[in-house]
């Protein structure tokens, strides 16, 4: 598998970085990408992660993962891939830990509301938002705003899941600082990043709905690659309990799709007949994926899932409310902005406010959110459960 070495991103040839770091204080033995993937996980969105929503709103509780352990997965398992397959193990991580630092609070429901209720300014994505975040909110450094993460790991965060054809204002601006070429392929590492997201979700969002209840097994039962997943299973452990049964089902799941996307990565390198990184950028496809079997196989997962969790009764309650909670966050917030933060920027025009307050909101975790609407607007009522 690691003759894909010579496919894999160097830290030597790095594009380098927005600003200048003079070598002014101790630092470790650590290249370009190892210092990226410190930085973020020092960074304090990383840290809100763990209040932030995965599925469940942050804390529903002690077990169901929300996006700081959604994230820590994702890197294991694309850091797994990516040793694999010999590409750069560091790079994928920092990838895989940065790629939802510019989720609002609520999770994707929060995003929909935040995006309308920004719709003014522009309107707000995750995706775009994590730029900003790493290149002007965060603020640790003396010499400049920003993480100053490599050009390297700005491109993988803004095209991880492929060429932008039309970015949102965001992720322009991010280009039009850092010149990402969002109309190429990005590295394999960002590559393996965004399917590793995938891959983690796909089954962990399984275990957390069987563990709420909301998911049926039998149903469950019904989609093909988890019945064969299911019998497999029971054929090795006849009589397993049903929970060491999921925590199995779960297991298998990643890795028969973990070893899917390398056969298929492998084939697909070689039928493009890429011999270096330049070369993956320029091929114009991805190669890093499911077969088509599997493809289609994960697309009735995630179908699954759409239909009996993400939108099923008992989540959408919550997805009201918490989507209520970030409107009137916005608006309260545009009719009265003495509430930001001393030292917040308010914005020099309405463009410019609305945008900081996106910034103020989309940093929120699920508790400071409601704790924020209550003193500012009014209860919130959420379900006790969830």
């Amino acid at each position: 598998m690691t003759a894909l070495a010579r496919l894999a991103a160097r830290p030597e040839a790095s594009r380098g970085r927005l600003h200048a770091e003079p070598d002014d204080g101790p630092r470790g033995p650590r290249d370009d990408f190892q210092r990226d993937r410190d930085r973020i996980i020092h960074c304090t969105a990383f840290r809100r992660l763990k209040a932030k929503t995965q599925v469940f709103v942050a804390p529903d509780g002690d077990h169901f993962r929300v996006r700081l352990t959604h994230s820590l997965e994702v890197a294991q398992i694309g850091r797994t891939m990516a040793r694999a397959l010999g590409l750069n193990e560091d790079l994928t991580e920092a990838l895989c830990l940065a790629h939802d630092l510019g989720h609002p609070p609520f999770g994707h429901a929060g995003e929909e509301a935040l995006d309308r209720a920004l719709a003014a300014s522009g309107g707000f994505d995750h995706n775009g938002h994590t730029l900003r975040v790493v290149t002007r909110i965060e603020a640790p450094y003396a010499g400049f705003a920003g993480l100053n993460l490599s050009w390297e790991t700005l491109d993988g965060l803004a095209k991880h899941n492929g060429p932008v054809a039309a970015p949102g204002w965001a992720l322009a601006e991010a280009d039009r600082e850092a010149a990402l070429e969002l109309d190429s392929w990005p590295s394999l590492e960002a590559q393996v990043a965004a399917i590793a997201d995938d891959i983690a979700y796909d089954n962990h969002d399984i275990d957390d709905g069987l563990r709420a209840g909301i998911l049926d097994l039998d149903a469950l039962l019904e989609v093909p690659l988890v019945a064969r997943l299911w019998r497999a299973i029971e054929r090795r452990h006849p009589g397993l309990d049903r929970e060491r049964m999921v925590k199995a089902l779960v297991r298998d799941g990643i890795g028969t799709m973990v070893g899917d996307v390398l056969a298929e990565t492998v084939r697909r390198v070689g039928e493009a007949g890429v011999e270096n990184p330049a070369e993956v950028r320029a091929v114009g496809l991805p190669l890093v994926g499911f077969s088509p079997e599997m493809a289609a196989e994960e697309r009735t997962v995630k179908a699954f899932l759409y239909a009996n969790l993400y939108d099923s009764p008992p989540l959408r309650p919550v997805r009201d409310e918490a989507q209520r909670v970030i409107v009137n966050l916005a608006r309260v917030l545009g009719e009265r902005p003495e509430l930001l933060p001393d030292g917040w920027p308010r914005g020099d025009d309405a463009l410019a406010q609305g945008r900081s307050i996106g910034d103020f909101i989309a940093g929120m975790t699920d508790r400071y959110a409601v704790r924020c609407h209550e003193r500012w607007v009014g209860p919130v009522t959420l379900p006790e459960k969830f």
